[in-house]
C-alpha cells in the first residue's frame, strides 16, 4: 500500500531545539496541564506579536519576552511560573 506525501520539516538547529525544549518545560511548570501549555504557546498572543512557540524559537530576545509572558499569565491564573 502507498502513503500519501508528506511534506517533511528541515530539521531544527540547535539554538532553536533548545529555545523550543526550554520554552515547553518553562510553559510545563507554570501552567501544569499539557493542554494549557499547547494553547499558549500555539496560539497568536497580542502582546508578543505572534504566536509565543514561534517567537521563543527565534531569539534568544524572543525567548526572554515568552519567558516574561508565561509568567505573566501564570501569576494571572494564579500559579507561581517556575
Amino acid at each position: 500500500m502507498r502513503r500519501p506525501f508528506r511534506k517533511s520539516s528541515p530539521p531544527l538547529s540547535a539554538d532553536k531545539g533548545e529555545r523550543q525544549g526550554r520554552i515547553v518545560r518553562t510553559a510545563q511548570l507554570a501552567f501544569g496541564d499539557i493542554q494549557s501549555v499547547l494553547a499558549f504557546l500555539n496560539t497568536e498572543h497580542e502582546g508578543l506579536g505572534g504566536r509565543p512557540l514561534d517567537i521563543a524559537m527565534a531569539s534568544d530576545k524572543g525567548m526572554a519576552a515568552v519567558e516574561a509572558a508565561i509568567a505573566e499569565e501564570a501569576a494571572s491564573r494564579g500559579r507561581a511560573a517556575g
